[in-house]
């Protein structure tokens, strides 16, 4: 009976460590690489965590400028450790043409036909809606500027301004300011003669302007008083007014109305997690969910019922915003946007 009871203890004993070597299998884990601040901050109180806590699957997060050409070096060398990046929709044709992005399977994510005009395409799939528009600080600039299009007047609003290093939105902004009409910027821009006028009207100016390339620089630049005003994504201005309490003031007429998206880069490896991660941030209820921690629309359209009432006025799509603007051209940028970014970095070295 003694042997019997030490023979059990000795194949237990031997079968609990054969039960804790086994090895633990990993968390599943999802790399995201997005353009941080804000932004990035807010998608993670939104999308992320929620995310996470609903289907266990870990967010690894990353950061970059918006660059394709970084997403661009990854597929080339077959080495992606991202599954998603966030990208604008003047990248996203660029990104699709050049198989730097892949196309999109909306059985796996949601009915397209529910989204805003121009935000499900083929290789991106809206995240939210956003306005290019002007801030300033009422404090430093005594005179309140009415529309985007005041960046231009040096003589009624001296000083440094800000824009954006990067054509889009500038060269519309610039043919505006010009005298362009807002139903025909695409169509003049679209030959020689209609670049060479917005870069003319950029000249007239060029002299003042402070260059930003990521979305928390505008604040910052009003906040240190190095410009009088500057362009900025709409959400991180109102974050710096809300969170920081910071006195700037939003100029929405002549606003440029655009989508945030996110796609599946070429030869990502787990693209099964990607599609659920879509697939959750594209129902309308959780679609809502990231105005109410930064300022920015749903692109779906059942999902204006799901927005917090007090996020809804701060909206660039709020009705009272949509008096004068005008809508990205997501397939201008496309087809003219590479030849564009080149004419553009060349203007700068001059």
């Amino acid at each position: 009976m003694k042997r019997q009871f030490i023979k059990f203890v000795a194949l237990a004993t031997v079968a609990a460590i054969a039960i804790t070597s086994r090895p633990v299998l990993a968390a599943e884990e999802l790399s995201i690489m997005a353009s941080g601040g804000a932004w990035q901050d807010a998608q993670r109180k939104a999308w992320f965590e929620p995310f996470t806590e609903e289907t266990g699957i870990k967010i690894v997060e990353q950061e970059y400028l918006g660059d394709l050409g970084k997403v661009k070096a990854m597929v080339d060398t077959g080495n992606v450790p991202i599954d998603l990046v966030t990208v604008e929709t003047a990248t996203v044709l660029q990104g699709c043409d050049a198989g730097i992005l892949e196309p999109l399977d909306y059985s796996k994510i949601a009915d397209q036909s529910k989204f805003i005009e121009g935000s499900a395409l083929k290789c991106g799939v809206g995240l939210d809606a956003y306005g290019d528009i002007l801030a300033y600080d009422p404090t430093v600039l005594k005179e309140a500027p009415t529309s985007v299009l005041d960046i231009f007047d040096t003589k009624k609003f001296p000083g440094k301004r800000a824009m954006r290093k990067f054509p889009a939105q500038n060269l519309e902004w610039a043919l505006m300011a010009d005298g362009v009409p807002s139903d025909q910027v695409y169509e003049v821009l679209a030959t020689p003669e209609g670049v060479d006028r917005a870069f003319k009207k950029l000249d007239t100016i060029k002299s003042d302007i402070v260059w930003w390339d990521a979305g928390a620089q505008p604040a910052q630049l009003l906040a240190s008083q190095e410009v009088v005003m500057t362009t900025a994504w709409n959400g991180r201005i109102q974050n710096a007014i809300d969170t920081d309490s910071k006195p700037f003031k939003i100029v929405w007429d002549g606003q440029i109305l655009e989508y945030d998206m996110i796609s599946i880069p070429k030869g990502a490896k787990n693209p099964d997690l990607a599609y659920k991660y879509l697939a959750y941030i594209s129902k309308p209820e959780n679609n809502a969910k990231l105005a109410s921690h930064i300022t920015y629309g749903p692109v779906r359209t059942d999902a204006t019922e799901f927005v917090a009432a007090d996020a809804l006025p701060k909206l660039p799509n709020a009705p009272e915003h949509m008096k004068s603007y005008l809508v990205a051209d997501t397939e201008f940028w496309g087809d003219y946007g590479e030849d564009l970014v080149k004419r553009f970095n060349a203007w700068l070295a001059q």
